[in-house]
C-alpha cells in the first residue's frame, strides 16, 4: 500500500483490497520514474481484453524533464497542471477508430471500450507497483492532437498522471480538502438484474 494512510473504503460485496486501496490523489513527491518501470505499467495495458483481439488502445508518454512530456503538460488544463506537471510520467491514452480487414477499413464500434480495459489495467498495475495513477478529461484534445501529431483515425480519451503519492500539503491550499479516496453509490443504483 501507498505511503500515506487513506480512509477506508467499503464494498457493498467481497472484493479485493486492491480496488478500495486504489484511488486517484493528485499530490506527488518528486522521485522520479525510470523508463523501465514506465514501460511495466504500459505492458500491463498492452495485455488489457480487446474486442477480437483488435487493441486499438494507444499511449504517448514522456517522464519529467523530457520533451514529450512538456508537449502533454502543455495541452492540461490549467486547473490540472498546476498538480500533474509535478508527476513523474504522463501517459495520454487515445485509440484507433478504425479496423482493417482483408483490405476493407472500417469503424470499430469497441475503440473507447477497449482503451478504457487498458487504462484500467494500467492504474491498477501502477498500484501494485507503488505508485498512484490519476487519469484527467481536463485537457485540450486539439492541442494534444496537434502536439504529438496524432493520426486522423485516432481518438483522445484521457492523460495520466503517474508518480509517487506525496503529501498533500505539496498542493496548492485549494486541492488539499479533495486529496481523499472518494466514495461510489450504491451497487443497487447502477447495477439492475433483467433491464434498466
Amino acid at each position: 500500500m501507498n505511503a500515506h494512510a487513506t480512509p477506508a473504503r467499503v464494498s457493498d460485496h467481497p472484493i479485493d483490497a486492491m480496488f478500495l486501496e486504489r484511488h486517484s490523489p493528485r499530490a506527488f513527491t518528486d522521485r522520479p520514474m525510470a523508463e523501465a518501470e514506465l514501460l511495466t505499467l504500459l505492458e500491463a495495458a498492452r495485455w488489457a481484453p480487446s474486442a477480437a483481439n483488435h487493441q486499438p488502445a494507444r499511449f504517448v508518454w514522456g517522464l519529467r524533464g523530457d520533451a514529450g512530456f512538456g508537449r502533454i503538460a502543455e495541452a492540461l488544463a490549467p486547473g490540472n497542471r498546476v498538480w500533474a506537471e509535478k508527476a513523474a510520467a504522463l501517459v495520454v491514452v487515445a485509440s484507433k477508430t478504425v479496423v482493417e480487414r482483408d483490405g476493407v477499413r472500417s469503424a470499430l464500434g469497441t475503440h473507447a471500450f477497449d482503451a478504457g480495459a487498458a487504462w484500467m489495467s494500467l492504474a491498477l498495475q501502477a498500484h501494485l507497483k507503488g505508485w498512484i495513477a490519476h487519469a484527467m478529461g481536463g485537457f485540450d484534445k486539439i492541442k494534444a492532437a496537434e502536439a504529438l501529431h496524432m493520426p486522423a483515425d485516432h481518438e483522445l480519451h484521457a492523460v495520466v498522471a503517474l508518480g509517487e503519492l506525496g503529501a498533500p500539503d505539496l498542493l496548492p491550499e485549494a486541492y488539499r480538502p479533495r486529496e481523499v479516496p472518494s466514495g461510489r453509490v450504491a451497487l443497487s443504483e447502477i447495477a439492475r438484474r433483467g433491464s434498466f
